[in-house]
């Protein structure tokens, strides 16, 4: 019997993995994940998370995945050569450098006499595929949902997998301290145990999913980030519910901006509304500053600050804290979206380019379906309607956690009685939110 290469990218799992099956039905299977020299620009909890993810995935194949540190098109071809494996079975990559990295391991592939085979990818509809009836991409959300709805997607075809035991099983695990964080539990086993425990919620998520402050959310999106899960697992779940109606939706969202970003690659760190280019934006050394405040969670604004500090210790920020805090960063003090992206994408475990910088241009009204620029959020009175008894700001601010339901929001208007561990807001939101709607006025004239 041949022998076959599962290259694992954004499919961490052993169950509905078409890529894995598909090898499976080739041969003997060699479970391999290359470490490429560009993760390190993640942030430590996005690292930590995924190593920990393959060492659940590594147990669930026997101890038969192959780790490998190094240029993907080198190690690829070079372990199809060591195995004597003429094809390499993944599920496709859709962002631009992982469609130009695959076109390059494509290539080595012939050298050793081998093709890649792309059975599956991290999404129910590929990017791509959602077309209107001319053939053109669709650039809104909703006309876009109505025609990826109607789209079938099947689950992986059951098939029995040999693992092959490669020459090499690689160069072990990094050792990476992330004791310091409080990061979701990695593997299969883990994510589902988390959706067992939260779908009972589901009917209510289209109500709760806002507040910050409860269990309101599935946190599925590191599991789906890497695969762990699929969206399609997830959808098989869904009950009859307006709530399950909505998660649907938010599924549609993650593949839309993928699909956007597959058709313009350039929005990636571009704003795709170029007449939003012209927009002035603070980037001195007093800009610098002000970015150095934000990130340290030290914006005397407590739904901020708790949402940046929520990031920094977990890896994770609850989505409508998420909207506010891209608000603050761009509509307050006027820098430019693509900070408060990479700052994300640095911290995040579920960073995802196409969802978190199509995330921030839909804030920065730079983006498709982006919210107007003139829809500026008030950070307190966002506060104070998702998070009403202050439960999430009580979590992350313990310094604020003995004042009112109402004082916690704004504590500076307590004056004297102000907490004194906690910073004075570093502006004043009614005067840059007059200052941001004058910025866009002067270059859209409304």
């Amino acid at each position: 019997m041949s022998t076959s290469i599962w290259w694992i990218r954004r499919d961490m799992r052993v169950t509905d993995n078409k890529a894995l099956q598909s090898a499976a039905m080739a041969g003997d299977v060699v479970p391999l994940f290359v470490v490429d020299p560009r993760f390190e620009k993640a942030g430590l909890a996005r690292r930590a998370f995924m190593f920990d993810t393959l060492r659940s995935l590594d147990a669930a194949t026997g101890g038969m995945l192959v780790l490998r540190y190094g240029d993907p098109v080198v190690e690829v071809a070079q372990m199809a050569k060591e195995v004597g494996a003429t094809s390499v079975y993944v599920a496709s990559d859709f962002a631009p450098y992982g469609q130009a990295r695959d076109q390059s391991v494509r290539e080595a592939l012939k050298q050793v006499d081998a093709t890649l085979v792309e059975s599956d990818s991290p999404y129910c509809v590929n990017p791509g595929t959602v077309r209107k009836d001319d053939d053109t991409p669709l650039k809104v959300f909703t006309p876009f949902y109505r025609r990826w709805s109607l789209v079938d997607f099947s689950s992986a075809a059951d098939a029995s997998i040999t693992y092959a035991d490669a020459v090499s099983h690689g160069q072990g695990y990094p050792d990476i301290d992330s004791s310091a964080l409080n990061l979701p539990e990695a593997g299969e086993e883990a994510a589902w145990r988390r959706w067992d425990e939260w779908s009972p919620r589901l009917d209510a998520y289209q109500e709760e999913r806002n507040n910050p402050g409860v269990d309101g959310t599935s946190l599925m999106s590191p599991y789906l980030r890497f695969g762990v899960v699929h969206p399609r697992q997830l959808i098989a779940r869904l009950n009859g519910t307006s709530g399950a109606d909505h998660y649907r939706r938010e599924l549609a969202w993650r593949e839309f901006y993928a699909d956007v970003l597959f058709h313009q690659p350039r929005t990636m760190w571009e704003n795709l509304q170029e007449k939003m280019n012209v927009l002035p934006r603070d980037t001195d050394a007093a800009a610098h500053a002000r970015f150095e405040k934000f990130c340290a969670a030290q914006t005397g604004y407590p739904i901020v600050d708790a949402g940046i500090r929520q990031m920094l210790s977990t890896g994770m920020m609850h989505n409508r804290v998420r909207m506010i805090v891209a608000s603050f960063l761009v509509k307050d003090l006027h820098l430019p979206w693509q900070w408060g992206a990479r700052f994300f994408m640095q911290h995040l475990v579920d960073g995802d380019i196409a969802s978190n910088n199509h995330g921030w241009q839909w804030t920065a009204g730079t983006g498709t379906d982006a919210a107007p620029f003139f829809r500026v959020f008030n950070p307190t009175s966002q506060s104070a309607k998702f998070d009403p008894t202050g439960l999430y700001l009580r979590r992350w601010i313990p310094e604020l956690a003995e004042l009112d339901n109402a004082s916690i929001h704004e504590p500076s208007t307590l004056g004297l009685l102000a907490p004194s561990g906690y910073p004075e807001p570093m502006v004043d939101h009614a005067a840059e939110r007059i200052e941001a709607l004058a910025r866009y006025k002067s270059v859209s004239g409304k």
